[in-house]
Parts: structure tokens; sequence; C-alpha cells
């Protein structure tokens, strides 16, 4: 077998890695998103900051201008978290596109077995949230949830803490409609760069693992 593939078959589904696994190899962790405004890139960079400060490596890019070599990025990650601002009560029209246009990688199961997380900003965030799990689980990947427990679920927490919207699934952040991204919650930045530390590390697990397994 190839050391750059690997193929796992289980119940009509492949799990396929196209990267060879290496002691000294660092993961790989991108961040697929898109920002109408500036709120959500703001929570991008965050995210981006927390895999940073792990030994995983970040790459962060928009997926409305999506290249050919960006689309390889996503089938050579370890890990995928993925990001769009709430509009109507679901992810943005550029997002739905991107998410379109998996089918033919969902069909050949490229990003099964990645690690994946999310974060969305604005109103009305759990049809997003849970569009984002449906996509994930659609294409067979591990999904990671946020952690910190809601600030606001004693009378000690505050509105300055972790988690101040109080969800499990993904980062949901809240900006004002009429301030530039200068007015992203400091909590939701912080809360942002959560999972990016907690992926990081999963695809460290997991890059161990594949290790241990090929020794």
């Amino acid at each position: 077998m190839s050391p750059h593939r690997s193929d796992r078959r289980h119940h009509g589904w492949r799990w396929r890695h196209t990267r060879p696994w290496a002691p000294d190899r660092r993961p790989s962790v991108v961040i697929a998103f898109h920002s109408g405004y500036g709120h959500t890139a703001v929570l991008a960079e965050a995210v981006a900051r927390g895999v940073a400060s792990t030994s995983a490596e970040a790459v962060s890019f928009p997926v409305d201008a999506i290249t050919d070599e960006q689309w390889a990025r996503l089938g050579a990650a370890d890990a995928i978290i993925f990001g769009s601002p709430t509009y109507m009560g679901t992810t943005s029209a550029a997002f739905h596109t991107f998410a379109e246009a998996g089918p033919r990688r969902r069909a050949v199961q490229s990003w099964a077995g990645k690690v994946v997380a999310e974060f969305t900003n604005s109103d009305d965030k759990s049809f997003t949230l849970g569009s984002f799990a449906t996509l994930a689980a659609q294409h067979g990947m591990h999904w990671v949830d946020l952690g910190p427990l809601p600030s606001r679920g004693s009378t000690t927490g505050s509105e300055n803490d972790l988690n101040r919207l109080g969800y499990f699934a993904g980062v949901g952040g809240r900006s004002p409609n009429d301030a530039g991204p200068e007015a992203v919650h400091k909590s939701d930045i912080a809360t942002a760069e959560h999972p990016g530390t907690l992926v990081a590390r999963e695809a460290q697990i997991f890059a161990a693992g594949h290790v241990a397994r090929a020794a």
C-alpha cells in the first residue's frame, strides 16, 4: 500500500488519508470561512491563533473565492474548521455555494476521517451550527464540540467569560449590526481561539495513532 494514501472501508464508506504519516509531521488545520462584513473574519483569525498556539499548522482562507490550490489544501488537511455568518437563520449564500461544491468529494469520502469544528456570528445561530454538523456527517468527519461550559450557567458567570452565549456545538458570536469588525465581543474572540486549540490537539492525537499503527 502506498505510504501517501491509506483507505479504510467500513460499511460502504471510505476513510482516506492523502498525506504520509510521520512522527515529525505537523498536523495541518484549515479554516474555511466566509465573512460578509468582517465580523466572522475576526473570529476566523482567533481560531487560527488557537491552532498556532499548538505545534499544528494553521491555514485560513475565505471560501467565496476558493482556488484549486485551496481545494487541494482542504483535501490534504488533517482537520477543517468551518465558519460563516448566520443570515436569515442559516449560513451565508457564499458558504452554501462552497458546501454545494462538495458532493464529488463526498462521493469518494476525500474528507472522511478528518477532525472538524465550526463557528458562526449573528442572531438565531442554532440552525447554522446544525447545518455545519450535517455537512460534516455527510463527509464522514469526526466532530469536536466547543468545550467550555456557558459562562452564565452560574451566578458567578459574566458576559466576559468564555461561551457567554451558551452554545455547545460550536462558537456562536454576536456582533452589533451597526458596528464594524472592531466591535466583535472580546469574549467571542477568546471563545473562538478555544476550538482552534482543541481541534489541533485532536488532530495531533489522530496523527500519533496513525504513526503508532504503522510502527
